[in-house]
């Protein structure tokens, strides 16, 4: 039961980082299982043999189900994400603000009577909204790098898998940013159908998220033990200023488009969105109690 626990974990997880809006970390922190995920990159990298050796059965076990959930939603996504922009991020903008108030009760001891940290809110969500505006839109070709564009992934990459581990803001949300999302998730599906003329680029950016995880996860964890009301606070800012960057997602595509309105906004997708979010809550009540 443990081993299908965690590949649903990782299924679920690899889902969420696939597509901008709810993070990989958000779905571990919605199925309860978060302060584990960071305990054990943390042993992975900086533990004793034994808490080495725990982290990576843990980490295997999640990471078949993560690897599974991403090749099929890398299979898919390409050739839907631009023809149906609106409704897929009427979807994340359901993952998103569905999400904030799970968050608000799991964490309600730390947040409750500590009001003054929601500069910590605004500061998370200011963040976002400025990564947006200032948006670097870089034109990459993925499959013809220049020096300048191999550094411009390795930065995005190292940057995104931050977000991906962070209960917040998704990763893939920041890539969408910073112009990246389509190339990449283009270049992924291409390696799945044997055309490997993207696999240096997908390899730096790689390559800039081991570094990334590296540079963090122990800020992270510390965080999350010494300052846990101020770190919730600054993940639901990030997390409220990541609906900016969906409503603005559009314009970052290759052939831009206006940003979303009320006009294009789809309330069912919205709805479905919603319902895959306490769908994942009433999973993780089923499995705890297994």
């Amino acid at each position: 039961m443990n081993y299908v626990l965690n590949f649903i974990r990782g299924f679920c997880m690899a889902l969420a980082d696939s597509v901008p809006g709810v993070s990989g970390g958000t779905i571990a922190f919605l199925l309860g299982f978060y302060d584990k995920f960071i305990s054990s990159l943390d042993h992975l990298i900086s533990g004793t043999k034994e808490e080495r050796k725990e982290a990576i059965f843990f980490l295997l076990k999640l990471g078949i189900g993560w690897a599974v959930g991403f090749v099929l939603a890398m299979l898919v996504l390409g050739s839907i994400f631009e023809s149906h922009i609106y409704a897929i991020s009427s979807l994340f903008l359901g993952f998103v603000i569905f999400s904030i108030p799970i968050i608000v009760k799991e964490e309600k001891e730390v947040i409750q009577g500590k009001y003054k940290n929601i500069i910590f809110a605004l500061i998370g969500a200011a963040i976002v909204v400025i990564i947006s505006i200032f948006n670097p839109t870089a034109d990459v070709d993925i499959a013809h790098l220049t020096f300048g564009s191999s550094l411009y992934l390795f930065v995005a990459g190292a940057i995104a898998i931050t977000a991906m581990v962070l209960p917040g803001i998704s990763g893939s949300t920041l890539l969408l940013i910073f112009g990246l999302y389509l190339p990449i998730v283009s270049g992924i599906k291409e390696i799945l159908h044997l055309n490997f003329a993207c696999l240096p680029a997908i390899m730096i950016a790689a390559i800039g998220m081991v570094v990334g995880v590296i540079a963090i996860i122990k800020i992270i964890r510390k965080c999350l033990e010494k300052y846990r009301s101020q770190t919730i606070y600054f993940v639901i800012g990030l997390m409220i200023g990541s609906l900016f960057s969906i409503v603005k997602g559009p314009t970052t595509l290759d052939v831009p488009q206006a940003a979303m309105t009320l006009q294009t906004f789809s309330i069912v997708f919205f709805i479905i969105g919603g319902l895959i979010i306490f769908g994942l809550q009433k999973v993780r009540s089923v499995l705890e109690r297994k």
